[in-house]
Order: structure tokens, then C-alpha cells, then sequence
């Protein structure tokens, strides 16, 4: 059985919620208030048994509220930690170095990815993302810039992108 804690913040674009192990690595986050939400998206292996909730999730706590203030950076320093396979994994990594207030476009991030021919598997790690915002999907765009899909509402990702543009 694995043991996993949720807590959620109030933001200025709704409620957001994270799922973290006992070791403080986000397994799922994002604009809800629903875990059930974000457990559907942790990977099987990963996904916890049980979920105890917590007031406060420590460092991953203060980097939502932190970011959500302007402290943009805040969210770098957290562990993610989620599994799929060879492509997704390296993708996620990628979307993690994407500068904040310098979206990318999917073609963009698939060659960032070191594909640059799979701007559908590329658009696929974005959604298969179950630890928004601390692996930043909101930054990468449609060409022209068009906002794309944003599994937590494109009035959300819209904030965001306005959110670090004025970093």
C-alpha cells in the first residue's frame, strides 16, 4: 500500500491541488479541488493506494502560493515524479527548461524534445502531464500563438501565460 498526501490552496484562478509522496515529490497537481481529477492521470505504478490530507504539503505548499504571488521561479526547485514511457519521460523533462514568459510552440517543443517530427506525440506529453505547473505545459502554444488545449481551462492557462509574461 502507498501512502500519499493531498493538500489545496486557494489561487487566484480557483482552488489547486497537489498529491505528493511521503518524500515531498508531486505525483499529481493541478486547478481543482477533485483528487479524483488528478489521480486518474498519475501513472499506475505511481498512483497511491491511499491519500490522507494534509493543511500544508510543506515546500510544494509555498512554491504554489509563492508562484501564484509572482515568485515565478518558485516551482523549480520542486520533484516531480511520474512514468510512462522513453519519449514522455525526456518531454517532460524538456518542458521543464522552457523559461517562463517564453512560450514555445508545439513544433517547437517536439525539436526541443529531440523529435521534431512528433508535434503529435509532443502535444501528447502535454496532456498526459499530471503534474501541472510544476512541469509548466501552459508554456508551450499553438503556432501564431493560439493557446491550444489546457486540461484546467484555457481561462487558467490565458492567466498563466499573462501571469509570468509580467515576471
Amino acid at each position: 500500500m502507498s501512502i500519499a498526501y493531498t493538500s489545496t490552496v486557494d489561487t487566484p484562478v480557483g482552488p489547486f491541488t497537489a498529491i505528493v509522496t511521503g518524500d515531498g515529490a508531486v505525483l499529481g497537481s493541478g486547478w481543482t479541488a477533485r483528487t479524483e481529477d488528478l489521480t486518474t492521470v498519475i501513472s499506475p505504478s505511481l498512483r497511491p493506494t491511499e491519500l490522507r490530507v494534509r493543511r500544508d504539503l510543506g515546500p510544494v505548499s509555498t512554491a504554489i502560493r509563492d508562484y501564484h504571488r509572482g515568485e515565478i521561479g518558485a516551482i523549480d526547485g520542486i520533484v516531480v515524479r511520474q512514468r510512462s514511457g522513453e519519449f514522455l519521460q525526456h518531454a517532460w523533462e524538456v518542458l521543464r527548461t522552457v523559461p517562463p514568459g517564453e512560450p514555445v510552440t508545439y513544433s517547437d517543443y517536439a525539436a526541443l524534445s529531440g523529435r521534431p517530427a512528433a508535434i503529435r506525440a509532443a502535444a501528447s506529453a502535454c496532456a498526459r502531464n499530471a503534474a501541472a505547473l510544476f512541469v509548466p505545459c501552459h508554456r508551450v502554444l499553438r503556432i501564431g500563438g493560439a493557446l491550444g488545449g489546457f486540461r484546467w481551462g484555457l481561462d487558467v492557462k490565458r492567466w498563466l501565460i499573462a501571469h509570468e509574461a509580467r515576471r
